[in-house]
């Protein structure tokens, strides 16, 4: 079989996943920029569902808000468990 004539396959929660991680480093940065400690903002933010731990600088808050705080803090604990999403 030829490559070209492979399947190709594509995971829209690795797509949703990788969005997810792209939208917290930019606001991350965002925050890191303004003086905050980012870690501590994100986790209030996570905790309150308060966008005013977040700044508007770089439009991080409006970024933000497009993360789902459920699926985040899913992911966050089966990373942290190393736990894998299909070996449930």
């Amino acid at each position: 079989m030829s490559e070209k004539d492979k399947t190709i396959t594509f995971s829209l929660v690795r797509e949703k996943e990788k969005e997810t991680r792209e939208i917290l480093v930019q606001v991350y940065q965002a925050l890191k920029e303004k003086g905050y400690n980012p870690i501590n903002q994100i986790v209030g933010y996570i905790l309150s569902e308060d966008p005013t731990y977040i700044t508007n600088y770089k439009n991080a808050r409006g970024l933000i808000r497009k993360i789902d705080r459920d699926e985040l803090l899913n992911t966050l604990v089966r990373e942290y468990l190393k736990i894998d999403k299909e070996k449930k």
